[in-house]
């Protein structure tokens, strides 16, 4: 599980950033990406990347600003040039549906493959599988705003084989389906019980990403425990007022929420234009003075979530 940044700018892009998406690698868990955010510009980003459109599953837009959705017809579109034939599921808030549907029609666009769009109208859970489950709450922030909780549900723990040795199991597609969790009737009439010979299950990795927000509750709710924490940091602490203003967090304000939620790792991003180069050092100082694990973003960079020992 891999987090890479395509857009880490705010308000309109930069030469040094783009401006908001995000994708998620699930290669190894699901063999697909799940994408964040698409501001305009996205599929060109994503040419510089390791990133497979085609093989992307899910998209999760957090809010309707057009630094946030701009680059959806495209990347929709091209998605099909790109041989995309799976399904794709775009969840975002009431108006998503609106907006794809009309620019699709408008430029005579057909995709060929199946596009779900869910809008969401409660907070809550969005969608689970034997995988994952994925919940939102909204932020504050001057249109409607979600931000995203990812959990990678635990996985089986290792199979004890040393312990199947000593009683003389020989390996084989028993253990198989000893690691399935499944009982099984060995030859000389022994029940052996898939759960007595399994390690700790291995805690899942949870992911929260945020929309645009000022400091508030449903971001502190959604980062609750969090291994990663994606918020925004516009502005550095000086432009707290400006910030507030505009219903954004400044570096503190990530920060506070990382730290009161009890995150473990903390990335700013949705970084403005005014801050560039060593600039944004200001903002991860202000930041790391009350969160130390904090990272801020730039385009092309990527974080691995790590597992919990």
């Amino acid at each position: 599980m891999e987090l890479y940044f395509l857009g880490t700018g705010a308000g309109m892009p930069s030469k040094q950033r783009n401006v908001t998406a995000i994708a998620l690698n699930l290669l190894d868990e699901r063999g697909f990406y799940w994408l964040f955010d698409c501001g305009e510009g996205t599929q060109q980003q994503i040419l510089h990347s390791s990133v497979k459109l085609g093989r992307t599953e899910k998209l999760f837009i957090t809010h309707l600003h057009g630094d946030h959705v701009y680059g959806l017809p495209g990347l929709l579109t091209s998605r099909s040039y790109l041989g995309g034939d799976t399904p794709l599921t775009v969840y975002g808030p009431v108006g998503l549906k609106s907006f794809i549907d009309t620019a699709l029609a408008v430029s005579g666009a057909h995709l060929t493959y199946t596009l779900q769009i869910v809008e969401i109208t409660e907070e809550g859970l969005i969608f689970e599988d034997e995988t994952f489950r994925v919940e939102t709450a909204r932020l504050e922030h001057r249109i409607e705003c979600f931000g995203y909780r990812i959990v990678e549900k635990d996985q089986p723990g290792k199979l004890l084989m040393e312990k199947l040795k000593g009683l003389g199991v020989p390996a084989g597609p028993i253990y198989g389906q000893l690691k399935q969790g499944l009982s099984v009737q060995l030859e000389d009439g022994r029940t052996l019980h898939g759960s007595d010979y399994l390690g700790a299950p291995i805690p899942g990795r949870i992911v929260v990403i945020l929309g645009d927000t000022r400091y508030c509750h449903g971001a502190k709710h959604l980062a609750q425990g969090a291994d990663v924490l994606v918020h925004e940091a516009t502005f550095a602490m000086d432009k707290q007022e400006l910030a507030y203003s505009f219903d954004h967090a400044t570096s503190v304000d990530a920060a506070r929420t990382a730290e009161e939620a009890g995150a473990d790792a903390l990335i700013l991003t949705h970084i403005s234009s005014r801050y560039q180069g060593e600039d944004t050092d200001l903002l991860l100082q202000e930041a790391r003075n009350l969160h130390e694990n904090t990272f801020v973003a730039k385009d092309f960079w990527s974080f691995e979530v790590p597992r919990k020992v």
